[in-house]
């Protein structure tokens, strides 16, 4: 079995073009049953249905949550599929099996108040301070995650037309920027990073410091620290950026088509759930003159 998940797991990253997060994710949960398959003395090639309904009430009985759970049967699901079209094995074991239903919580969001005071923190006195407002306004702006805003390179700003060029895997779109974002974004390119860069090849959008390409933990630990500054007492992440950014445009009347576009979801349910932040009045009218709602 080692060698079929070294095989599937470089299919993987250079077929998939996956991020380094998922890839790690996927190497996780397969080395973790692969553990487990040996401790029981279960042969990989030879599982039957049985079995993986036991490793899930093993991964329950052990307190991992029903996401993480789900997520273990979508990689141990797409490693069958990959022997199956290898001609490794041939019936894929996972067919039948089905993944816990996950609860999808109501994302944490700040009120436009709470953007305002945020937003206002960073002053560009500095060259830190420039490069912090423009990083805050851009991903308020532009409801990107985290992993895409700091994977931005310099050539996918385009100032000239206002909008920024996302690739993110396959789904590649323009997200378009605010003028207030575009001109903070303006004077951090052409004030601040000339100088933080410390090699004129670095093609990093947002760097740190150093000059280099910024990491998530830096990102996050600008948002908590500017979060303290405003004295804000709700937790504050980046991501929770992204849901302010997607329920104040509907709010104001954006509709969830181009919402689910900007925010680069696959599946328009993955972008309902900001309707629940919606006022009664909105929700009617939404419901009203939707054919579809």
């Amino acid at each position: 079995m080692e060698k079929q998940v070294k095989l599937f797991l470089e299919f993987i990253e250079n077929d998939k073009k996956l991020s380094s997060n998922t890839l790690q994710s996927y190497r996780r949960d397969i080395v973790q049953f692969e553990e487990y398959l040996e401790n029981g003395n279960i042969v990989y090639d030879k599982l039957g249905k049985e079995d993986l309904e036991k490793y899930i009430e093993y991964l329950k009985d052990i307190g991992k949550k029903t996401s993480t759970i789900s997520r273990n049967i979508a990689s141990i699901r797409s490693f069958y599929q990959y022997l199956v079209r290898t001609k490794k094995i041939k019936k894929d074991p996972t067919e039948g099996i089905q993944s816990p239903k996950i609860e999808k919580k109501a994302p944490s969001i700040l009120s436009s108040e709470e953007i305002e005071l945020l937003l206002e923190q960073p002053k560009n006195i500095d060259l830190k301070g420039i490069r912090d407002k423009a990083m805050l306004e851009f991903a308020y702006a532009t409801g990107m995650k985290v992993t895409e805003i700091i994977s931005l390179n310099i050539e996918d700003a385009n100032l000239e037309e206002s909008y920024v060029v996302c690739n993110s895997g396959f789904k590649k779109r323009n997200i378009p920027l605010g003028s207030i974002s575009k001109k903070a974004l303006e004077d951090y390119i052409k004030n601040a990073r000339p100088i933080l860069i410390k090699d004129d090849k670095e093609k990093a959008l947002f760097v740190n410091i150093n000059g280099k390409r910024l990491t998530r933990q830096g990102f996050w630990k600008i948002v908590k620290f500017y979060k303290e500054q405003a004295h804000i007492t709700k937790e504050i992440t980046p991501h929770v950026l992204r849901h302010s950014f997607a329920t104040h445009l509907l709010q104001n009347g954006a509709d969830l088509k181009s919402i689910q576009t900007m925010l680069g979801h696959s599946d328009i349910s993955s972008t309902q759930v900001y309707m629940q932040f919606q006022d009664d009045t909105i929700k009617n009218v939404y419901h009203k003159a939707h054919p579809r709602a």
